[in-house]
């Protein structure tokens, strides 16, 4: 259990840090870093391309240069290294797809109180479908894209043929696995809403002939494409109850060789669920968000695997952002 002896600076601070997290937010949203890119632009030039009031533009632009995402320069603003990098949608490393998910999902947030007297998801504002979704799975795509190339090459597949990537959104995961070992092929199970973008990105990445995509909903249709002698279950359980990951796991085993091996990537808690505290935070999103999902402790998801058949359970070393980890087993 993590302990911290808290002074009212500390409080305020962190009753205000969504303050930030919005000024973020907006900026992302109206497109302040990917206007800006490489060049300067005054108060005036950032208000008429954003077809927004000057006062407003300059208590933003100046909020920004506070925070070191803007670098002001007389009346003038640049972008600092990392807004460039990462928040001008010109760049590679562009992470704003997640930025703006955490903005749909901030009026959640805001009725955090009503979903914890009422244990149920609380009704938020709708930006669009479309416009959620779009955010939701660009936003994973450009953070697994961070961890994928690193974590393929420390998990050992050799002599794997057939890999499933259960709920693996644009395949992300896949696509790097594949590239890591030349003999493997996978195929992407998700909702069928995300096939165009699944394929469309594994053609990117020149993998068409080694990974498919399969439509269905995991959790009550059943899984297709023959049998797998490795699976990939990565940040899916925490959308579904305990009794929905024991099902979807014992789903995923029933589908896999024997000697398959299975591999659950999470926010991992401590035993006691107290620590650490982003997958603490993460289970109030669920909360915010779903019926039952939350953040499971290591405890928790090598009790699932072993109920459902597994033997060999571990923890691999891999260690991600957020306390995200890999805990195996053996089919």
């Amino acid at each position: 259990m993590m302990t911290h002896d808290w002074t009212i600076g500390e409080l305020l601070s962190t009753s205000t840090a969504f303050w930030k997290g919005c000024t973020l937010q907006a900026a992302v949203r109206l497109g302040v870093f990917t206007a800006i890119n490489n060049g300067r632009l005054s108060r005036d030039g950032m208000a008429e391309k954003l077809n927004a009031d000057r006062r407003g533009t300059e208590l933003l632009l100046d909020a920004l240069a506070a925070m070191g995402l803007l670098v002001k320069d007389g009346n003038s603003y640049s972008n600092s290294e990392a807004a460039l990098n990462f928040l001008s949608s010109t760049s590679g490393k562009y992470i704003g797809h997640i930025i703006l998910h955490h903005h749909h999902i901030l009026d959640g947030w805001a009725q955090l109180h009503d979903a914890v007297t009422s244990g149920r998801p609380v009704e938020m504002r709708s930006y669009g479908e479309d416009v959620e979704r779009q955010s939701f799975l660009m936003g994973m795509f450009n953070l697994a894209m961070g961890i994928a190339p690193g974590l393929a090459s420390q998990v050992n597949l050799a002599g794997r043929r057939r890999l499933l990537d259960l709920g693996g959104g644009p395949g992300t995961y896949a696509i790097h696995f594949c590239q890591a070992n030349p003999d493997l092929a996978a195929v992407i199970y998700d909702r069928p809403t995300t096939e165009p973008f699944a394929l469309e990105t594994v053609a990117k990445f020149g993998l068409k002939d080694r990974i498919d995509f399969a439509a269905g909903n995991f959790n009550s249709d059943p899984i297709t494409g023959g049998t797998y002698d490795v699976a990939w279950l990565s940040h899916i359980l925490h959308s579904n109850s305990p009794k929905e990951c024991q099902a979807l796991i014992q789903k995923t085993t029933a589908a896999m060789e024997p000697g398959g091996l299975i591999m659950i990537h999470e926010f991992v808690l401590d035993n006691t669920r107290d620590s650490p505290e982003f997958p603490a935070l993460f289970s109030l999103n669920m909360l915010i968000n779903n019926e039952g999902g939350r953040s499971y402790s290591e405890e928790e998801l090598r009790t699932m695997l072993k109920n459902a058949g597994a033997r060999d359970i571990g923890r691999h070393p891999f260690r991600g952002p957020n306390d995200s980890a890999i805990i195996f087993g053996t089919i």
